[in-house]
């Protein structure tokens, strides 16, 4: 956050809202110029104080109720009404009037009453509701006062009548006569201003043109005294270039009913003591424009009495004993109306630009209770600068900022020895006692604590590596099922892999069987089983039963055991180079090299044996893949079809029929000894049962001609009815019609 702040006289005044904290733009342009204000400092670290506090062209005037909850204003373009609720920061309401207003008046508490003079001689009522009642006066009126005592309106006009409107009785009552009298004043154009001493003794005083104030009680209805223009007036130059006497265009009586200040249209602010016609005290305003409000105001700290003088350039504060100059504002646009924010030190504007301006003066007071938490942010902006003073005490020193230091204990300045800045009185510049440690500068700082760990920049540097490597590594993506589980478990990593994977064909499997069963019964209840685990999949590994199984080393499955290998006899254990223990082998039983032996011994006896056996088992042996043969070039024919060649210049292929027609006794009869021998395994050590299936083929039956019934015996003339190879004349017209006899 950023403020605008300026310093006379050790007084501070803090700008929180207006043309000079930061341009003001419309929503929809915010919007579309979001990028580019992104680097606007002034404009992202604005203080919007009060919604949409501000018209679409000027502001007129501004007033705060009696409770202090609710603000209102006038302005234009077009005249409208502006209510807005202070503890929600926000408007209430906006309305528009057919009229410019020139001055309005809180009648209630709050803004339920409020009474309107505009510019085209009307006086307007408005309530929650809208506007309530409207009348008008004979001449256009200058300025209006509000008498609680006897609910009168009192509104000063051209001419030398100030009208009179009871509002209990709803009439307009006698009118007082100004002038009329032989000397200086005694002939008025216009009452420019009023001024009511609310709460003493009720006394009117009407500023006239001619440079007089008359003032008036309400309750005798008569002229009770005439003060005469103060000396040393100035002058004002009128349309036709005369200089003239210049008019009283402001009246304010202090609370006390004796003190009453008045302000001319030359800037000259005069102070009076009712039983003295000699002024007690005389201010320039400097500029020569007309005083158009006057305030009498006192600080919160020491009560002194301060007068608020504004015109539409300055607003300056002096004190009202000695008229010694306090502080003034000098906003950037043209001012209309100033209203001070009770008990409070703000000050609220009308002005000529688009936003109203907020200053506050925290000597003059405290933020308003709606506000509140702009007094921690300015003692925090006070503190962040040197050369602001905290204007919530004048009387204390400097103040001073701890932003270069660091703050450290006792047994942290010994650990770094700058323990022996604290007894030989070095350190005064460096060191700053404070609480129940020392602020030592930044710079000494660093250097002591590099002296005292030369290493440690290493270790941070390092430290700074490792976490950058590590999460790298974090955002890696791991696609295998070996990858997440090196990532989750530290002992069982291939079970883990073994049961991700049979989950995953399980996922893949059930909703396909599930379909092909379709409304048949599962025996046992295995249907509702498939269907919960299809609806709510469950990980093994995220059972919290099991968690201890791949985190704990006494959980560890050993591949290599005999109990693992009886179990899993299909699994290939783990090898020396993947496990962490050597592989151990089972030694052979008697029975086993027995058998061995009788095997060597009936291979050394039979040779041819063996030879059919090695053709045999070579038969049987997987075959390297076949390169296929160049194409001959020969003119195919049936005869060479049948003799088992291809035509496309392929070998001939196996006859299945051949292996298919073999018997289990046929096939066991090639096989001889070899079929004993002990073969490498090639899925390495393989150890458990074997189960074995077979059946029996029938015996083949045999022909008429005594053949085997294979596809190789004779051929005796006819192959049947089905013989593709012959032609037949069961298709000839002739002889079906009987013409071939």
């Amino acid at each position: 956050m950023t403020l605008r702040v300026t310093k006379q006289n050790d007084v501070s005044v803090y700008t929180i809202s207006g043309s000079d904290t930061a341009p003001s733009l419309p929503d929809w342009l915010a919007r579309k110029r979001k990028r580019a204000l992104k680097n606007d400092e002034a404009y992202m670290n604005r203080i919007e104080l009060i919604q949409d506090f501000e018209f679409e062209e000027a502001s007129q005037c501004i007033q705060v109720s009696e409770d202090g909850e609710y603000a209102m204003a006038t302005g234009t373009y077009k005249p409208q009404i502006h209510v807005y609720h202070l503890p929600s920061s926000s408007l209430k309401f906006a309305r528009h009037t057919s009229a410019l207003n020139l001055k309005f008046l809180l009648l209630s508490q709050d803004y339920s009453k409020s009474l309107h003079l505009q510019t085209d001689r009307s006086l307007e009522f408005h309530t929650p509701m809208g506007c309530h009642y409207a009348t008008r006066i004979p001449r256009y009126g200058r300025d209006i006062a509000y008498l609680k005592a006897q609910a009168h309106a009192v509104v000063a006009a051209e001419g030398s009548e100030v009208y009179r409107l009871d509002l209990e009785a709803g009439r307009f009552l006698k009118p007082f006569e100004l002038g009329g009298f032989d000397g200086v004043g005694g002939t008025v154009k216009a009452a420019e201003c009023i001024g009511v001493a609310d709460g003493s003794h009720s006394l009117l005083a009407f500023g006239t043109n001619a440079g007089t104030t008359e003032f008036w009680d309400p309750r005798s209805r008569n002229r009770v005294g005439i003060l005469g223009p103060p000396p040393n007036p100035g002058f004002v130059i009128d349309t036709l270039g005369e200089s003239q006497t210049p008019a009283i265009t402001s009246a304010q009586f202090h609370s006390n009913g004796l003190t009453f200040a008045t302000g001319n249209a030359a800037g000259i602010v005069t102070l009076y003591d009712l039983r003295s016609p000699t002024p007690i005290l005389r201010k320039d305003q400097g500029y020569g424009f007309p005083i158009h409000t006057l305030k009498f105001l006192s600080t919160a700290a020491t009560e002194d009495q301060k007068l608020l003088s504004a015109d539409k350039k300055v607003i300056k504060l002096f004190d009202s004993n000695t008229g010694k100059h306090w502080v003034s504002i000098q906003p950037s646009v043209d001012i209309n109306y100033v209203c001070p924010v009770p008990k409070s030190g703000m000050i609220l504007t009308a002005n000529e630009g688009q936003q109203m301006h907020s200053f506050l003066i925290p000597a003059l007071g405290p933020s308003p209770w709606w506000c509140s938490h702009l007094d921690s942010q300015i003692e925090q902006l006070a503190d962040r600068h040197i050369n602001d003073p905290d204007a919530y005490n004048t009387s204390v020193a400097e103040a001073t900022t701890y932003d270069n230091f660091k703050f450290l204990t006792k047994p942290e300045m010994r650990q770094l020895g700058l323990d022996n800045l604290l007894t030989s009185g070095k350190g005064t510049g460096v060191v700053r006692p404070y609480m129940h440690g020392y602020f030592v500068d930044q710079r000494l700082y660093d250097e002591a604590r590099l002296i005292a760990d030369p290493f440690e920049w290493d270790r941070q540097r390092q430290k700074l590596v490792k976490e950058k490597i590590d999460k790298e590594r974090e955002s890696r993506i791991r696609s295998t099922a070996r990858d997440k589980a090196a990532a989750k478990v530290k002992v069982n990593k291939r079970l883990l892999e073994r049961l991700e994977f049979q989950e995953q064909k399980l996922s893949k499997k059930r909703p396909s069987t599930i379909d092909e069963e379709g409304g048949e019964e599962a025996e046992g209840g295995e249907t509702e089983e498939r269907e919960t685990a299809t609806k709510k999949p469950t990980s093994i590994i995220s059972d919290p039963r099991f968690a201890g199984l791949f985190e704990k080393e006494e959980f560890a499955v050993d591949e290599n055991s005999l109990e693992f290998k009886l179990i899993n006899p299909s699994t290939r254990p783990t090898t020396a180079g993947t496990s962490s223990e050597p592989i151990r082998k089972r030694g052979k039983t008697a029975v086993e090299e027995e058998e061995e032996d009788s095997d060597r011994h009936r291979r050394g006896d039979s040779d041819s044996d063996a030879e059919s056996a090695s053709d045999d088992e070579s038969d049987r042996a997987p075959s390297p893949p076949r390169r296929k043969s160049e194409p001959e070039m020969r003119i195919s024919s049936s005869t060479y079809r049948k003799s088992g060649h291809d035509t496309r210049g392929y070998g001939p292929a196996p006859s299945a029929k051949k292996r298919k027609e073999k018997s289990f006794a046929a096939r066991a009869s090639t096989l001889g000894e070899t079929s004993r021998r002990p073969q490498q395994s090639r899925r390495g050590n393989v150890v458990g049962e074997k189960e074995v299936t077979f059946y029996t083929a029938p015996k083949p039956k045999r022909n008429a001609h005594g053949g085997a019934g294979e596809s190789e015996a004779r051929d005796m003339g006819s192959r049947g009815r089905n013989f593709k190879d012959r032609r037949s004349a069961s298709g000839n017209t002739f002889r079906r019609s009987g013409l071939g006899k």
